[in-house]
C-alpha cells in the first residue's frame, strides 16, 4: 500500500508539473512574441525616421520606399501588439496612447515629406524644428522600453517556476524512490515464507520499470524542449546584434552627410561598409536554421550587391561579377573574410579603372570537401612594382589582419592588364 501511494504521488506530481510546465511555455512563448513585436515597431519607427530625414537632406525619393514599409510595418505591429497583450496587462492601458502617439508621429512625418516633394523645403524645416516629433518618438520609445522590459521580466520568472518545480519533481522523486526501495526489501525478507508474496514482489518491479520508461521518456522531451529554445535564444541574439549593427550603420551615415571634408566623408563611407558587412553574417544567421555556420555563396552575394550599389553611388563605373559555389565556414571565419573581400573589391573599384569602366570578378570555387579559393580580379591598370601606395594603406592592414585571423595569406598576381588577388581557405584551420 506505501508503494502504490508513493507511485500515486509521482505520477500525480509528475501529471502536475508537466501540464505547468506547457503552461510556462506558452506563457514565455507569448512574452518572446510581445518583445519581438516591440522591437520591431521601434526599429521600424526608427527606420521610417531615418528614411524622412534622408528624403529630407537629400531630396532623393529612394528614401520614400524604405519610409512607405517601415511606416505600414509599424502599423502592424501595433495591431500584433494590440492583439498579444492581456486584458489584465500592466501596460494595455498605454496602447491607446502609444496608438496616438504614433498616429501624430507618422502624420508629422507624411507633413515634412509633403511639404519637401512640394518644394516647400522652408516650411519642412520649420515644421521638423517644432521638435514635436522627438517628443513622439520619446513617447514611443517609453512605452516599448516598459513593455520590452515587462516581458523580459514575466520570461524570467516563468523560467524561474520552472526551475523550481524541476526541483520538486527530483526531491519527490527521491523520497518516492526511497520508499519504494525499503519496500522492496520488506517483499523480499517475505519471499523466503511465502512464494505468493514473491510473485506479487515481482509484478511490483515490473511495474516499476514500465514507470521509470515513462520518465526516461518524459526527460528526453525536455531535454529536446530546452535545446531548441536555446537555439530560439541564440536567433535572439543574432537579431539584436544585427538590429544594432544596422542602427550604428545608420548613424555614421547621418555622420557621413554632417562632414563636410572629403576624406573624412570617405572614411566614415568605409567604416558604414564594413559595419554593414558584419550585420549581414548576423542577419544570415537569425534567418538560417544553422547557427553555427555561414553560407559564403548567400552571404557574400549579398554582401557584394549591397557594395556595388554604394560604389556606383560614389561615382565609380566598374561592374562587378560573381561567380559563387556553395561553401561555408564557421561565423567568425565569415566575418574575417567579409571584410577582406569587401577591401579587396573596395580597392578595385577605386584604382583599377582611373579613366574607363570595367569588370571586377569576385570567384569562390571549391577545391575539395574543406578547400576553397577566394579570387578577386580586375582587368584595369594594374599596379607597378615600385608605385607608392594609394589612400591612407589602412585597407590594405585590414585585409593582412583578416588574412591572419582565416590562417591564410593573400596572393597578390599581375595579370598584365590587371591585378588578382588569391586566398585558399580550408575549414580546418578557420
Amino acid at each position: 500500500m506505501i508503494g502504490f501511494l508513493a507511485l500515486i504521488v509521482i505520477v500525480g506530481t509528475t501529471i502536475w508539473l508537466v501540464e505547468r510546465g506547457n503552461s510556462l511555455i506558452e506563457q514565455s512563448a507569448l512574452q518572446r512574441t510581445i518583445r519581438i513585436s516591440a522591437v520591431e515597431l521601434r526599429d521600424n519607427v526608427r527606420t521610417a525616421e531615418s528614411s524622412q530625414r534622408g528624403f529630407l537632406l537629400t531630396g532623393n525619393e529612394i528614401y520614400l520606399a524604405p519610409y512607405d514599409t517601415a511606416k505600414t510595418r509599424a502599423r502592424q505591429e501595433l495591431d500584433n501588439l494590440s492583439r498579444l497583450m492581456a486584458a489584465d496587462a500592466p501596460n494595455r492601458a498605454m496602447l491607446p496612447m502609444l496608438s496616438l502617439a504614433l498616429g501624430e508621429k507618422i502624420t508629422e512625418m507624411d507633413n515634412t515629406i509633403a511639404l519637401k516633394s512640394a518644394g516647400r523645403d522652408a516650411d519642412a524645416l520649420a515644421l521638423l524644428q517644432r521638435n514635436r516629433g522627438k517628443t513622439l518618438m520619446d513617447e514611443i520609445n517609453v512605452f516599448l522600453y516598459g513593455a520590452i522590459l515587462v516581458a523580459d521580466e514575466n520570461a524570467a520568472l516563468n523560467s524561474a517556476e520552472q526551475q523550481r518545480n524541476a526541483s520538486l519533481l527530483r526531491w519527490i522523486s527521491a523520497v518516492a524512490a526511497v520508499v519504494i526501495t525499503l519496500v522492496v526489501l520488506v517483499v523480499a525478507f517475505t519471499v523466503h515464507r511465502n512464494r505468493q508474496d514473491l510473485k506479487r514482489a515481482r509484478d511490483e518491479v515490473r511495474d516499476i520499470n514500465l514507470t521509470l520508461e515513462e520518465r526516461v521518456k518524459t526527460r528526453t522531451a525536455d531535454l529536446v524542449m530546452a535545446w531548441e529554445r536555446a537555439e530560439v535564444l541564440l536567433t535572439e541574439v543574432n537579431h539584436r546584434v544585427a538590429n544594432s549593427l544596422q542602427l550604428v550603420g545608420v548613424l555614421v551615415q547621418m555622420q557621413m552627410r554632417a562632414v563636410t571634408d572629403k576624406a573624412a566623408r570617405d572614411a566614415l563611407r568605409e567604416t558604414q561598409s564594413r559595419i554593414n558587412a558584419i550585420s549581414l553574417i548576423h542577419k544570415s544567421l537569425y534567418t538560417s536554421k544553422d547557427v553555427t555556420n555561414v553560407a559564403l555563396d548567400d552571404y557574400l552575394g549579398a554582401m557584394l550587391a549591397n557594395l556595388e550599389t554604394a560604389m556606383k553611388k560614389d561615382g565609380h563605373t566598374a561592374i562587378l561579377k560573381c561567380y559563387l559555389e556553395p561553401f561555408s565556414l564557421r561565423t567568425d571565419a565569415s566575418v574575417s573574410l567579409g571584410v577582406a573581400v569587401q577591401e579587396l573589391v573596395t580597392n578595385a573599384f577605386k584604382y583599377a579603372y582611373p579613366d574607363e569602366p570595367g569588370e571586377v570578378r569576385v570567384r569562390l570555387k571549391r577545391l575539395g570537401d574543406d578547400t576553397a579559393e577566394l579570387t578577386v580580379e580586375d582587368d584595369g591598370v594594374g599596379m607597378a612594382p615600385n608605385a607608392t601606395q594609394a589612400g591612407t594603406g589602412l585597407g590594405s592592414k585590414i585585409i593582412q589582419t583578416m588574412a591572419s585571423a582565416l590562417k591564410t595569406h593573400v596572393e597578390y598576381i599581375n595579370r598584365r592588364p590587371g591585378m588578382a588577388a588569391r586566398l585558399v581557405l580550408t575549414t580546418a584551420n578557420a
